[in-house]
């Protein structure tokens, strides 16, 4: 019997590593992370090596490099924050870090009480279902919620209902982008379950919204999706940040 070769080891990942640190905010932006040599000693690997992983910070707007001088982490605001890389990045790293977690929230707030107004007018029944499926996926494993798993699972129901609402638009654009934004959501939704101090208030919350899109009453749908995501904000204890959307539109 011929032994089996084994598989040889990976090697490190610097720009995994150096994500993980620029995202939980141990760089701010304006910061440079370790040079090139520093790197290659710290992960005992070649220059093309890191230069390699550096570059794909570079491609997804998270570092710019500087002639003479190393990368420099680059402000929110040139980040690709919708490359599928930065959004799993996010998922995993995110967590602790406010800033990032103010802006995916003020994303938010400005995208989803409109697309919950949409979802009022527009929603048929099969996306009526999808979203009371969710929601009561939600609520059962609230109120059975033991476990990590259980935690787990009811905030992949959480996100399932936002999905399920951004779906129920029927409109293309809407639809693809809840699929973008998945990872950023969920990492609000995941980490606002575990520290919401009235998770029974934040179902409720969740219900009057499903309430307002299944009775066809855009406005009242709209202000309730702003009401959840500003249990959210407390939640996190984040400021809700101010949304000018629909203060000048036809919400009736």
């Amino acid at each position: 019997m011929t032994a089996r070769t084994p598989k040889p080891a990976r090697r490190p990942n610097v720009a995994e590593a150096l994500a993980e640190a620029i995202f939980s905010g141990d760089y701010q932006p304006g910061d440079f992370v370790p040079k090139e040599l520093a790197l290659c000693e710290q992960f005992a690997i070649n220059r093309s090596a890191v230069r390699s992983d550096l570059r794909q910070l570079v491609d997804v707007g998270i570092i710019e490099r500087i002639s003479g001088h190393g990368s420099k982490v680059r402000e929110y605001a040139e980040w690709n924050i919708l490359d599928p890389l930065v959004t799993e990045w996010l998922t995993r790293y995110a967590a602790p870090n406010p800033k990032i977690q103010r802006e995916i929230l003020a994303f938010r707030l400005d995208v989803e009480p409109y697309v919950a107004m949409t979802a009022a007018k527009r929603a048929t029944a099969r996306d009526l279902v999808a979203i009371e499926e969710a929601f009561e996926g939600m609520g059962q494993n609230l109120h059975n919620a033991s476990c990590p798993e259980e935690r787990r699972l009811h905030s992949d129901y959480d996100v399932a209902f936002h999905a399920a609402i951004f779906k129920a638009t029927h409109n293309i654009v809407w639809s693809q982008l809840s699929h973008i934004l998945r990872p950023s959501i969920y990492l609000l939704v995941s980490m606002s379950n575990v520290s919401a101090t009235d998770p029974e208030d934040s179902l409720e919350r969740h219900r009057q919204l499903m309430e307002s899109i299944r009775a066809r009453r855009p406005r009242d749908a709209f202000l309730a999706a702003q009401a959840v995501l500003a249990g959210t904000a407390q939640a996190l204890g984040l400021d809700a940040p101010e949304s000018s959307l629909g203060h000048d539109l036809d919400i009736a």
